[in-house]
């Protein structure tokens, strides 16, 4: 899989650009790549893709905060990039022909700016509502990636009508309007010269065709209510309130528009043992008194399953462990959290006669007794210590 530029460096601008500049930019390399100012030429068109991209996520707050923090992993992998991966021209200036305007394609481009499939200029029904679920995942699955199949209810095509809303094929007709093009020009006579504009069509809303009879399936709105299973791939390292998104994988747009995307939220099931800190998992590890006093070795559990781990004698209570690689991976990174584990010594809260009296012998002796030139360390340096 080719890896995504920098949606900055797309685009020409910084992380701190306001909106109004990152619109700017956009318009300007998408008008230097455009299809229609570059015709066959397949690298001008993936790089006017690669722009609308980028616009995609950087004009967005919610995402373009996700993309600060998280890179191109905050959309997750084979997900179609949850910002248009999938997009075609007819997608990108269905979202954002606002940004040219019609007026800039029917002066520059002759009107051919809009490309949609069997006509120039035929814009699809209105676009789909993105959806949104959340997913529940275990330190196991995490940690490994997993492969989700899941069932959504959601708006999908009509398969009666294919989408286009019609009761058969003699019911839906070429607009006469616009005769299929989805748009009419107009020329109008300044002190500059002839201007022509281009307008989406009133009558087809710019689809091209009008339907006289509509399909009984979907009452002519192209879609209906169903389920669907999809397949969401969920990357290693996810985080709890980390969202990831699948292009077109909402609901089904109107009369053929293209589906939303699905949004899915990461959730975390709590461990029966373990804690999460970053990309470090945490564990505390309970052991009685003679056993930090002679040393011993025991058995920990790990997201991988159990390890075994050698206590010096004369372990102190407070004492960290570091399982070096045993923690998370990061999100489509090459690095990896360690196990931390923090030793507690148990003290026991009842005590026969016999062993009180032990106690009250040991206590006599200058072993027992704590050092008071040597100042208890705080866990920071514990931390540290372990990592040394």
């Amino acid at each position: 899989m080719a890896t995504k530029r920098d949606f900055y460096e797309i685009l020409g601008v910084n992380k701190s650009a306001p909106a109004d500049e990152i619109k700017k930019a956009y318009r300007k390399v998408a008008m230097q790549f455009h299809p229609d100012r570059n015709p066959g030429d397949k690298e001008a068109e993936e790089k006017f893709k690669e722009a609308a991209e980028a616009y995609e996520v950087l004009s967005d707050g919610d995402k373009k905060a996700k993309y600060d923090r998280f890179g191109h992993a905050a959309f997750g992998p084979g997900t179609g990039g949850g910002y248009g991966g999938g997009m075609n021209t007819d997608d990108i200036f269905s979202q954002f022909g606002d940004i040219f305007g019609d007026d800039v394609f029917g002066n520059f481009f002759g009107g051919g700016g809009r490309r949609g499939g069997g006509g120039a200029g035929r814009a699809r029904g209105q676009r789909g509502s993105n959806l949104r679920i959340k997913m529940k995942l275990t330190y196991e699955e995490i940690a490994k990636g997993v492969v989700k199949n899941v069932k959504v209810k959601k708006h999908v095509l009509c398969n009666t009508c294919g989408g286009n809303g019609a009761k058969d094929k003699n019911s839906l007709q070429t607009c006469h309007t616009c005769n299929g093009s989805g748009q009419v020009r107009r020329v109008t006579n300044t002190f500059l010269g002839q201007m022509q504009t281009v307008t989406t069509c009133p009558t087809c809303n710019g689809e091209g065709t009008t339907v006289t009879a509509k399909c009984t399936a979907c009452k002519g709105e192209g879609r209906v209510y169903g389920e669907e299973t999809i397949s969401i791939e969920i990357p290693a390292g996810v985080q709890e309130g980390m969202q990831l998104s699948m292009s077109g994988k909402g609901n089904a747009g109107e009369r053929g528009g293209p589906a939303g995307d699905l949004i899915i939220q990461i959730e975390e099931e709590a461990h029966s043992e373990l804690h999460r800190d970053g990309l470090n998992v945490g564990y505390d590890l309970h052991i009685s008194f003679p056993d930090a006093a002679f040393g011993t070795q025991v058995e920990v559990p790990t997201i991988d399953g159990r390890a075994k781990i050698k206590i010096p004698p004369g372990t102190q209570s407070g004492k960290i462990f570091r399982l070096k690689g045993k923690g998370f991976p990061e999100v489509q990174g090459y690095g990896k959290g360690d196990q931390l584990i923090q030793v507690n010594i148990w003290t026991p809260q009842h005590l026969s006669a016999e062993e009180k009296d032990l106690l009250d012998k040991m206590n006599q002796s200058e072993n027992f007794k704590p050092n008071p030139n040597k100042a208890d360390k705080s866990f920071f340096e514990r931390v540290r210590e372990a990592f040394n």
